[in-house]
């Protein structure tokens, strides 16, 4: 089994800073690392991620083992990556599998690795963390030289680092990573005053669909709720759990998520939570879970004990949408896959991660199939931008 235990006796040391590995985020005071917070992304606070550790998400159980690095300088924390220690590649969105089928076929272990990632989360944001004094060039040197030792130290195959910002992406280059592109739908906001705004900039054929689509469901008798801030309740969390349930069964998926994890976010951050019900006479028949900070609404998941035709577009797409237009939010990030969302209004943008492969040969290997993946995605782009919804 694979462990980790407290605070590591693993350092690494520069004028007046100092690397710490802790096994959960629980163990670094909240102040602390709350100075690292990003204001636009809400997958990296404390809250967040100790949820998930609190609730059992994350852990031996599920191949998620934290081990999380801190930059300090004195008792301040300058910087900080928040890891995972692998044995599986569930729960990522940037798929591996046939790397560690081509280690398989040679005789190799490809687990453990080590990823930095938000669990379950597939959104991009920041993984490496700086307070506001922070000299980010050296800290991220620090923790990324830190994260590759560590890997050694483990004996991990590998170090990925999932859906950074291209703000990192020069950090992760100058320590020799190679990244991987890859590609999500988002919604950009550019200025519209309404919905109805918005569908003026669409191509006459998807703003009559996407009327069609809501006048239809108009005819369902549903009403729709929007909750969010010091209206949530407890029991929204085990209402929006159970829907969560009814994807996962019908997708036959892992329940990556516990009704523990959902009762502390709820409590603990409702001012990043937005949740969207669909009501029938009343009765909640299905509902949309998104995370909101700063500029950005991610949408997460969604589930319903009703079949309805259109529902999952009207709370998945259209009233996100109308919704971030209404609070002039700036993005939208509907997440991962779906080329259906291109209809709806959601234009494919390039995302980002980085390898690192302890195994010479391997390293070669794995560069090239990014490489030429790069080529192919390229391809798709010019290919999508001609089907593009906009006028």
């Amino acid at each position: 089994m694979l462990r980790s235990t407290g605070e590591s006796d693993f350092f690494m040391t520069l004028p007046s800073l100092v690397i710490k590995t802790f096994d959960g985020v629980a163990k670094i005071p909240a102040l602390e690392w709350e100075r690292l917070a990003d204001p636009n992304f809400p997958f990296s606070d404390y809250a967040f991620l100790q949820a998930l550790e609190a609730s059992g998400s994350v852990g031996p159980a599920s191949g998620w083992i934290p081990l999380i690095l801190t930059a300090w300088a004195g008792d301040c924390l300058e910087g900080a990556c928040h890891l995972y220690l692998k044995a599986n590649s569930y729960g990522e969105y940037i798929f591996d599998w046939s790397w560690a089928k081509a280690y398989q076929q040679h005789g190799e272990p490809y687990y453990p690795k080590l990823t930095a990632a938000v669990p379950f989360t597939p959104a991009t944001g920041p993984k490496l963390l700086f307070s506001k004094a922070a000299d980010r060039p050296r800290v991220a040197a620090l923790l990324i030289q830190a994260a590759k030792d560590l890997a050694v130290r483990l004996k991990c195959s590998s170090l990925h680092f999932l859906f950074v910002t291209t703000a990192e992406l020069p950090y992760l280059r100058s320590a020799g990573l190679t990244i991987r592109d890859s590609f999500q739908y988002h919604w950009t906001n550019a200025g519209f005053a309404s919905f109805a705004d918005f569908l003026r900039t669409l191509k006459p054929k998807r703003r009559k669909q996407i009327l069609r689509e809501r006048e239809q469901l108009r005819s369902e008798d549903l009403s729709i709720r929007i909750i969010t801030g010091p209206d949530l309740r407890p029991e929204h969390a085990v209402l929006f759990h159970e829907f969560y349930l009814s994807t996962i069964h019908k997708m036959q998926a892992t329940a990556y998520l516990n009704l523990e994890f959902f009762v502390a976010v709820f409590a603990s951050m409702p001012a990043d939570i937005v949740l969207i019900l669909a009501e029938h006479h009343g009765a909640a028949v299905a509902g949309a879970l998104y995370f909101k900070k700063g500029d950005s609404l991610f949408g997460r998941y969604w589930g319903a004990i009703k079949d309805v035709r259109n529902l999952h577009f009207e709370i998945c797409y259209y009233q996100p949408i109308e919704w971030a237009i209404t609070q002039n939010l700036k993005r939208f990030e509907a997440g991962a896959q779906g080329e259906h969302k291109m209809a709806r209004g959601l234009l494919p943008e390039l995302t980002f991660s980085a390898h690192w492969i302890r195994h010479p040969g391997f390293h070669r290997a794995i560069d090239g199939f990014i490489k030429e993946e790069r080529t192919e995605i390229k391809a798709m782009f010019e290919e999508m931008r001609a089907h593009q919804p906009f006028l």
